[in-house]
């Protein structure tokens, strides 16, 4: 994971895949958080990688494989909005408090399929599985 000092090829390489593909700042976003809130926490790294995809998912959305900037700043979804010990499920990225229109311009760009049937949890679900095959693909390569 990122640490200060480093140089930014180095810190580019502790970034996880989906930073290394999106724009400079959301991966500065990440990785200024991640190392503040390593050293807030006593080097605790899964508490600061938390901390630091929580303050990313307030300005940038998941597309894909790789974040994109969110169109109004502000928490993804439930889970974001309250906090870490939250029963609800996390969105993994996919901006869950925009509107269905924008769920569904999303799901346009990801050639989901059987998008125009769905309601706005159904896009949510399949925003998730259309992300996480497209982070799988570009891994593999």
């Amino acid at each position: 994971m990122p640490k200060t000092g480093k140089n930014d090829h180095a810190r580019e390489n502790e970034l996880p895949s989906t930073l290394q593909r999106s724009e400079q700042k959301a991966q500065d976003t990440f990785a200024k958080t991640y190392d503040a809130a390593l050293e807030s926490y006593d080097n605790d790294e899964s508490r600061a990688a938390r901390t630091a995809y929580a303050a990313l998912k307030h300005s940038y959305e998941k597309v894909g494989d790789h974040w994109e900037q969110k169109e109004k700043r502000g928490p993804s979804d439930k889970h974001a909005e309250e906090g870490l010990d939250s029963p609800q499920p996390t969105a993994g990225g996919v901006d869950a408090n925009a509107s269905k229109e924008h769920l569904y311009k999303r799901a346009q760009e990801l050639d989901i399929d059987g998008r125009s049937r769905m309601n706005k949890d159904e896009l949510i679900t399949a925003l998730q599985k259309a992300n996480d095959a497209a982070t799988r693909k570009a891994r593999e390569h």
